[in-house]
């Protein structure tokens, strides 16, 4: 140290300082670390930073994940903070001495040759900055270089949501050089290639995802236009989490179709009590669709309600496929108490009708629900009613029916089809407005197992889909 302070002390004395005590620090500054670069390494006399250091560099990466800064599924970015280390040798610079490895002055426009790193999927980069940028350059006495950077990065991720919540997001990472093909250089990993804090466990939580990471060590090529480019590759896995959606949509709209089935216990007659039940279930599981499906990030952005936010998708999502069908559901026991009370109501009006015959001896004066009741009066006071032509006709000789009585000829009547079909026609409604509730004991047992059958399905299926296309990704 002592030559080193002449050295410097001699410097002064032969420069003449037009400026004040700043230039004179810059100066001193300045030839401090000329001096340092000089006593502890030494490169090439005719080095040039412009050509590459052998034929065929091999550039090894290593990453440590520090934490994930969030994930944003409205524009499919994933935000980390990270210190990349890039690793090459350069047999033109050496250390000098006995030294294992130096640390040289980080530059922004360094006077040796580094790697044309660059990240394929890249949306924006940012140096970490504390008193100085957290970026260092270090020599091993292999004549190793290393370059170290904290920065934080911003990847875009290509997401598919159709099978929201069920969805497995995977993001191919990769690393490579934009202006050299694989003849003059190639990427990979180092041994030990992924480094985590203490605290990571299984992967970072997040509070919608687990997030790991994968290196791929398998040789991987893209094409840039001029050739094939090596590239090291690194797979993000976003792993949703599935127990806040059971809990908050798949659970509540269950218990609401559940609960539609409770109106096929209620009487018939007690049409206030039902049509409440079923509405309200029917609106409930309306507004849990609305508030989930599209509308979720209007709902998100204005009102802050994160829980109830879920991403756009081309297609129906897997939720809102679980959303709709509850909804059918609902909508269909609804249905079935329409049919229920119109069945009610012509039970009535045919029993009335019956009473009516009973009585007077003659025709209602009030006509039926299914066409006119129609009498065919032949030769004599006798009178033959839709029903007797209706009764006849299960028995038919020919195309047409032909009604006789004791007193004379017959007269012609519809065809045996359609009084067949009214026949049908008024049997079923007879029976779903029976006062015995036959169609609402059928239904309550039909409409339970339908939705089992469908829940079965619903989650096979989706759940296949997502590990197919989970495992087809990482493949």
């Amino acid at each position: 140290m002592t030559l080193f302070n002449c050295y410097v002390k001699n410097s002064i004395k032969n420069v003449n300082f037009s400026g004040n005590l700043t230039d004179q620090y810059k100066y001193m500054k300045g030839m401090f670390h000329l001096v340092r670069s000089k006593d502890f390494y030494e490169m090439e006399t005719e080095y040039n930073k412009n050509m590459l250091p052998d034929k065929n560099v091999d550039v090894s990466l290593s990453l440590h994940i520090n934490r994930i800064s969030g994930v944003d599924e409205s524009k499919e970015e994933i935000a980390l903070d990270v210190f990349l280390h890039v690793y090459w040798e350069d047999p033109r610079i050496w250390i000098l001495g006995n030294a294992s490895q130096v640390e040289l002055t980080w530059d922004k426009d360094p006077k040796f040759w580094i790697p044309d790193l660059y990240i394929r999927q890249l949306r924006e980069m940012k140096v970490l900055t504390l008193f100085q940028d957290l970026a260092s350059i270090r020599l091993y006495d292999n004549s190793t270089l290393r370059i170290s950077i904290g920065a934080t990065i911003i990847i875009k991720c290509d997401m598919d949501f159709v099978l929201y919540p069920l969805d497995v997001q995977t993001c191919a990472v990769d690393f490579g050089s934009y202006k050299y093909t694989m003849t003059d250089m190639k990427f990979h990993w180092r041994d030990d290639p992924l480094i985590f804090p203490s605290d990571f466990g299984d992967g970072f939580r997040l509070p919608r995802y687990v997030v790991s990471f994968v290196t791929d060590n398998r040789l991987n090529v893209i094409y840039y236009g001029d050739g094939n480019h090596s590239t090291a590759r690194l797979v993000i896995t976003l792993s949703r989490e599935l127990r806040s959606h059971l809990l908050e949509s798949y659970l509540p709209s269950t218990l609401f179709v559940v609960m539609s089935w409770g109106s096929f216990v209620v009487m018939p007659e007690v049409v206030p009590g039902r049509m409440v039940l079923l509405v309200t279930t029917l609106l409930s599981l309306v507004t849990m669709f609305d508030t989930i499906s599209i509308h979720g990030a209007f709902v998100y952005k204005w009102s802050n309600i994160k829980k109830n936010n879920s991403p756009s998708a081309l297609e129906l999502k897997c939720i809102e496929v679980w959303l709709i069908s509850c909804t059918l559901f609902v909508f269909l026991a609804l249905v079935e108490y329409f049919i229920v009370l119109f069945g009610m109501r012509y039970d009535k009006h045919w029993r009335h009708k019956k009473h009516n015959l009973d009585g007077n001896g003659g025709a209602p004066n009030r006509p039926s629900l299914f066409g006119s009741n129609k009498v065919h009066v032949t030769s004599g006071n006798d009178v033959a009613t839709e029903e007797d032509s209706i009764a006849k006709a299960q028995h038919p000789t020919s195309q047409q029916q032909i009604l006789t009585t004791n007193n004379g000829p017959a007269q012609v009547v519809t065809s045996t089809g359609k009084l067949r079909f009214r026949l049908v026609a008024k049997h079923v409604i007879l029976y779903c407005g029976s006062p015995r509730g036959i169609l609402d004991q059928v239904s309550l047992a039909l409409f339970p197992l339908c939705f089992i059958l469908f829940s079965v399905m619903y989650w096979i299926s989706y759940i296949t889909e997502s590990r197919r296309k989970s495992m087809a990704a990482v493949i």
